[in-house]
This record gives structure tokens, C-alpha cells and sequence, in this order.
């Protein structure tokens, strides 16, 4: 991912440094267990362990998979170099490529998901702060687009933590299935390297160990945890979304901050831009992009192939790494977002009243009116609010087939904003809890 939406403490996870560094992890585990097991000798996994302060050369290692044309290879060899040949012999012994090429990137995603849900916790206690601030702040909610009844500014922040804090259970649960090694051999048979070896390596990396490989970890682990990125990014641009409509100008109910000196249009000085809920409105989708291969990597060939190779070496980073960003971005725009209650108020009573029509319309029925009649004769007021600018309870009360079951007292009670608020409170416990 370009440096524009990059994250340090994220992109350093797949620095080619970090990566050979968990590859050298994995093969001296490897060689200490295999030692313990007496299947090599100690004196050999000890002085791999005497290369643990080397910083790897990436260039020297580049250097020579030109020549071999294979990563792991390249990477043994510069590791030979440094711990000689002859001390070097045991490393990798009864593995396979894949065992720490798929274990590194287990590994990595571990460790980038450690990243997000920290991310998420900083979205969440934006979005539980915002939505305990604006409880009471009425405004209208909206049905396709259209005025539908009131609720409140509060109530919006509360579905939006309810979203993302599932968002985030998902994300624990795929950093679960994706924290699995496999150094199980050609094929995944253990016929030339102990499982014992791979119990404990991947207990000092945190992993467990996969339950069934063939040459590879299986895929579909993979497929979950990228499509949970993707559906926490689609949350994240559910509510980048409702900024962007709540800050068109002839709505302006909130606000992205505008910071001294900050300039909205090249052309147009007077402009105050959705720019970051834009950005992250792109960014969601740059993050969807890996889902759909990810699925596609689960079907190999036999006991492996790497069609899964080219896919997963641009989405491990570019996916975790824009996300990072992303939701770092997010958090920040929440916590900084201006709301306007005033104008909430305002776009409310922008058509005088008529907000209140399902209580009327209920009214009748309750006083006896057929549900056909007393929509009729909502409607029919109602229209006059939108066609001729009428004030809808004026309408009412001058409406004789209405008075006449009616009250003016009874209809007066019927444009009390207070009723639709009664049970915010019961909600934001279901949301956030007693506390």
C-alpha cells in the first residue's frame, strides 16, 4: 500500500526483514525440538540460535533467489552463511516450503489483527462517547432518503458501536482461526519430521497447531478472515455515509471538523468538503477487493499448489494495512465530528408537523375509524403540507371528519416529540449495558 495510507507500526509487520526474521524463528524452533527428540544434534541447534542478534541481509538474500529462483532456499542459504555450513546442515530438515512460508503468514495476520481490534477499540469508544453525548438530541430519521419520524443523534452513534462491535467479535474470532502452523512435511504427512516438532514450535510463536494439513494450510481459514475485514469495512463505510448525507449543505447536521488553514476547493474558497468520509467511503472498497480472491484461494490442487502464492503476497499487506489506516481515520473523524442540533430541529419542522402522522393515524383507529379510513384522512392532509405549505395539525384541527372523533386536545397530544424518545434509554442498555 502506497505511504499515503500507511500506518508504521503496521507495515513494519511485512517489511521483508520482519518476515525472514519469523522464518528464522520458525527453523531454530524447529531445530531445538528435533534436538530435544534426539534426531539431531544439539551442538547444531544451538549455533542457529548464535545467528538470533543477525540482522539478515534482504539484499544478499534477493541476490541469491535470482540464481535459485526460490524464496526459502535463498533465504537458508544467506542463514548457512552465517551459522556455516556444516553447523547449518540440520536446518529445515524433514520441512517443507510451505511450513514456513504458511506459518510466517499465520504469524503476520496474527499480529495485524492484534493491530485492528486495538483500532477498533479506539472506533468504538469514539462512537460510545459521541452516542452518550448526543442521546437526547433529537432529529429526524429518514426512510429512503425521505423525513420519516424523529429519533435522535444518539441513537445513530449507538447502531453504529452496535455494528462495528460486532465488527470486532468476528475479527476475534478469525485472528482465533487464523493463529494455526503447520510444519508437517511434503503433503502434510509427518513422515520425515516429527509432530511433536510442530507442537512446539507453534506454541512458541502463539499458534496452535493446524489439525489436518496437506503441503499447506488450508484455505478457507484464510477466505474468513479477509471476508471479516471486509464486512468491518463495509460497517466502516456505513457510517462514513451518513456523515457524507448529513453534511451536504442543505442538510448540515454534522460537520467533518475544518481546521485552521485547511482549504476545501482549489477553485471554490468557500468550499468545507466530506473529505475524509470519502477517503474511507475508497478505502472500503480497496479492503473488499481481497475478499473475493481470498475466496477463490481456497481451491487448490491436490495436496498444493501456489495459485494461493501471488494473491495472498499483495492482500496480507495491502488489506491490513489500509484497513489500519482506515480505521485509525475513522475514529478521528468521529471524535472530532461537529454536530449541529439546531439544525437537526430545523430540517424536522422543514415541513411543519407532518413527521407526526403515524400517531394520528393511529389515534383513529383507536377511536373507532377504519384503518382505510384514517389513512385517507391523514393523507389527505398530509398532502396539503406538501403541496401548499400547510401547517399539518392546523389542517387537523380544521378537518371535520377528524374533530369529529377526535379532540383538539387529543390531536395537540399528538405532536409531543417526548413519545418518541421515551425508550431511548432502554436501548442504550441493550447497547452498552446497566453501566
Amino acid at each position: 500500500m502506497i505511504p499515503r495510507y500507511s500506518r508504521p507500526e503496521m507495515t513494519a509487520i511485512w517489511e521483508p526483514a520482519t518476515k525472514f526474521r519469523i522464518w528464522y524463528e520458525i527453523e531454530a524452533h524447529a531445530c531445538d525440538a528435533m534436538a530435544d527428540l534426539g534426531v539431531i544434534p544439539r551442538e547444531n541447534a544451538d549455533a542457529v540460535w548464535k545467528a538470533k542478534d543477525v540482522e539478515f541481509n534482504v539484499a544478499r538474500i534477493d541476490e541469491i533467489e535470482a540464481v535459485t529462483k526460490h524464496d526459502v532456499i535463498a533465504f537458508l542459504t544467506h542463514l548457512a552463511e552465517h551459522v556455516g555450513a556444516d553447523q547449518a546442515r540440520f536446518v529445515h530438515q524433514g520441512m517443507t516450503s510451505s511450513d514456513v512460508l504458511d506459518t510466517c503468514f499465520n504469524v503476520q495476520l496474527t499480529r495485524a489483527a492484534d493491530i485492528l481490534l486495538a483500532d477498533m477499540d479506539r472506533v468504538l469508544a469514539a462512537l460510545k462517547t459521541r452516542a452518550f453525548e448526543h442521546k437526547d438530541t433529537v432529529r429526524i430519521g429518514r426512510s429512503h432518503g425521505i423525513h420519516a419520524e424523529p429519533t435522535t443523534m444518539g441513537l445513530t452513534f449507538a447502531r453504529f458501536y452496535a455494528e462495528m462491535e460486532r465488527g470486532r467479535k468476528r475479527l476475534v474470532n478469525a485472528r482465533e482461526e487464523i493463529a494455526t502452523g503447520a510444519i508437517s512435511g511434503a503433503v502434510g504427512t509427518f513422515a520425515n519430521i516429527d509432530p511433536r516438532v510442530e507442537e512446539h514450535v507453534c506454541a512458541q510463536l502463539g499458534l496452535n497447531p493446524e489439525t489436518i494439513s496437506t503441503q499447506v494450510i488450508p484455505r478457507d481459514r484464510h477466505a474468513m478472515f479477509f471476508a471479516t475485514l471486509g464486512v468491518i469495512a463495509s460497517s466502516m463505510e456505513n457510517i462514513a455515509t451518513e456523515v457524507r448525507h448529513m453534511q451536504r449543505t442543505e442538510v448540515l447536521e454534522a460537520e467533518e471538523f475544518f481546521s485552521a488553514g485547511q482549504k476545501g476547493s482549489s477553485a471554490m474558497p468557500h468550499k468545507r468538503n466530506p473529505v475524509l468520509t470519502e477517503n474511507l467511503t475508497g478505502l472500503a472498497r480497496l479492503v473488499r477487493m481481497s475478499v473475493t480472491p481470498a475466496l477463490e484461494n481456497v481451491t487448490l490442487w491436490h495436496e498444493r499448489d501456489i495459485s494461493h502464492s501471488s494473491v495472498e503476497r499483495a492482500i496480507g499487506p495491502d488489506t491490513t494495512v489500509t484497513l489500519d489506516f482506515a480505521l485509525n481515520r475513522l475514529a478521528g473523524m468521529i471524535e472530532k465530528l461537529v454536530i449541529y442540533p439546531e439544525n437537526m430541529l430545523a430540517n424536522m419542522n422543514k415541513f411543519r408537523g407532518l413527521v407526526m402522522s403515524q400517531r394520528v393515524l393511529l389515534a383513529l383507529t383507536q377511536a373507532g375509524v377504519s384503518r382505510e379510513d384514517s389513512y385517507r384522512l391523514v393523507q389527505r392532509n398530509a398532502m396539503k403540507v406538501w403541496e401548499q405549505g400547510k401547517d399539518f395539525k392546523t389542517e387537523l384541527l380544521g378537518d371535520a371528519e377528524v374533530t369529529a372523533v377526535l379532540t383538539p386536545a387529543q390531536i395537540e397530544e399528538k405532536f409531543d416529540l417526548g413519545y418518541h424518545t421515551k425508550h431511548v434509554d432502554t436501548i442504550f442498555k441493550r447497547v452498552f449495558g446497566e453501566a
